[in-house]
């Protein structure tokens, strides 16, 4: 079976638990301070001059590293004196992708990555605010918790408690292999959305003391973080610990969800491509095993040019026992609002290669959909369109809106709201359009991951839309709804309506966005 991996994917912007956790349950409020006593130690963070108190590089778990590489997360050794918590902490090892991308300097990396950050505008414990938990994108393989777009100053600004996380990446984060397997109870991969789970734990047991609810946490993110935001909502192994989810452009695809030991139909098994994988990073048998991997330095497994293994959610049987669309279709998936959406040009960005002339894209379709790929070249590739715009509307469909679809359907079967945007906005004269990403500058109120310019200063249409996108998302994750007043009137999805919110230029409600061909893209697919 051959697989093909568009070029330009790395660039995505992109332990069960106990019903019972430990909650850091105070008898009485007290201030908020510039420190903090959390279940391993106290921590000392600073204050800004909006009177927003930041508590960075906070430990959620052990340092992933020798036999504990490729192993779930186990929690962290405690500290006896108060932690430094001003710096931000080292990142996931990775290639310098983003970093190049967006001009941005690359943090210092290593494998001992696992910290989360605090912004709060609490003032005493018992505050009790909505929290915001960010999952970073990067297709599972590249970013991390504070990159430029991401300050969680603004958003805290609005009365919630928000947290950013670091997770493992790249094959440090989900690779499976037999060998793997065989030594975790039948299961591997997924070590990276197992650090999740182990972060949102540590917000149950620890964010009452940073004047947070454990009883609304919102997950949310984009990309890879929005594609970890479904996973994370259709796991049955976070039960208590997730109240609303936002999926910003999850990326969920026919080939990025692989089973553990069994091909699927358009790409092989997990632990198959692990195992490929590993005989391109070390051609000598004897440093294959599990002993000899785990004593390779991290940096040659993830070294700029080297082989890349492709990233995938692992149906495994214990984190996702089901793909994650399976798991919103029957109703497995967590009773909790949901927000989710798509941004128009989201292929735009992946361009790179493959796409320059009709050709290329004809064999880029053919390399992952087989005999099927004709029919979906006459659906998106017909004579009076152009290969940019064709292509843009191929990746945007086959790698967000269909499955973004499928989830919104599956949450009919389930009582709690849903919500769907459709996002519009095209800043300036950028040639990429409302392109992947394009989004995160408005929900966080910064400049964004592309695009933006020292010195730039946003449209009225900008601000405008900025404070409205602020409001919606942060009503959302005080309420489960995110209507407020002032705020255009967003009506929940239905099966029967499918409306959507456009957030672009204006801010207007649509319906049925994209349904006739992605009803032929599935016709085609099967599904």
């Amino acid at each position: 079976m051959r697989r093909f991996i568009f070029v330009g994917w790395t660039l995505l912007f992109i332990a069960g638990c106990s019903d019972s956790l430990p909650q850091n349950a105070l008898t009485e409020a007290t201030d908020i301070d510039l420190e903090v006593a959390t279940d391993q130690g106290t921590v000392a963070g600073q204050r800004l001059p909006s009177d927003i108190h930041v508590f960075k590089g906070i430990p959620y778990a052990a340092a992933p590293v020798d036999d504990l590489r490729w192993r779930a997360p186990i929690p962290g050794s405690a500290w006896d004196t108060t932690r430094d918590a001003t710096q931000f902490g080292k990142i996931c090892p990775q290639p310098p992708t983003i970093a190049a991308l967006t001009q941005e300097a690359l943090p210092e990396t290593d494998e001992d990555c696992l910290f989360l950050n605090v912004w709060t505008p609490a003032k005493t414990t018992g505050d009790a605010l909505p929290v915001m938990v960010w999952i970073h994108g990067g297709g599972l393989s590249i970013g991390w918790s504070h990159q430029a777009g991401y300050d969680g100053e603004e958003l805290a600004k609005r009365d919630v408690v928000l947290v950013s996380i670091n997770y493992r990446l790249g094959p440090l984060g989900f690779l499976a292999l037999p060998e793997l397997s065989a030594e975790s109870s039948g299961t591997s991969g997924n070590y990276g959305f197992l650090d999740q789970v182990a972060a949102l734990q540590w917000v149950q047991r620890n964010i009452e003391a940073f004047g947070g609810d454990p009883g609304r946490v919102t997950i949310f993110g984009e990309s890879a973080g929005g594609t970890s935001v479904v996973a994370l909502v259709a796991s049955p192994i976070t039960e208590g610990l997730i109240h609303g989810a936002i999926a910003q452009s999850p990326w969920v695809t026919d080939t990025n969800v692989a089973n553990l030991d069994t091909p699927r139909t358009f790409v092989e098994s997990a632990e198959d491509m692990g195992s490929q994988w590993i005989d391109t990073v070390a051609p000598d048998e004897e440093l294959r095993t599990l002993e000899a991997l785990r004593a390779t330095p991290a940096s040659e497994l993830v070294a700029e040019g080297g082989a890349q293994l492709p990233m995938y959610i692992t149906v495994d049987g214990t984190f996702m026992p089901d793909n994650v669309e399976a798991a919103f279709q029957s109703g497995a998936q967590r009773n909790v609002p949901l927000m989710i959406g798509t941004n128009a040009d989201e292929g735009t960005l992946f361009m790179l290669g493959g796409y320059g002339n009709r050709e290329q894209f004809q064999t880029a379709a053919h390399a992952t959909y087989g005999d099927r790929a004709d029919a979906l070249l006459a659906l998106y590739l017909q004579e009076d369109t152009s290969v940019r715009d064709a292509a843009n509307q191929f990746l945007t469909d086959t790698w967000f809106l269909r499955a973004t679809r499928a989830i919104l359907g599956g949450m009919n079967s389930v009582s709690a709201p849903t919500f769907q945007y459709h996002f519009t906005r095209v800043r300036g004269a950028n040639p990429l359009g409302a392109h992947h990403a394009a989004e995160i500058g408005y929900v966080f109120k910064t400049a964004g991951l592309l695009g933006a310019q020292e010195g730039d200063v946003p449209e009225v249409v900008d601000e405008a839309l900025t404070t409205a996108m602020m409001g919606y998302w942060t009503q959302f994750a005080k309420s489960g709804d995110p209507n407020a007043e002032g705020l255009v009137e967003w009506p929940a999805y239905s099966g029967k309506e499918r409306s959507f919110l456009e957030l672009g230029d204006t801010i207007v409600v649509g319906s049925a966005l994209g349904a006739e061909r992605l009803d032929q893209l599935e016709s085609i697919l099967g599904q």
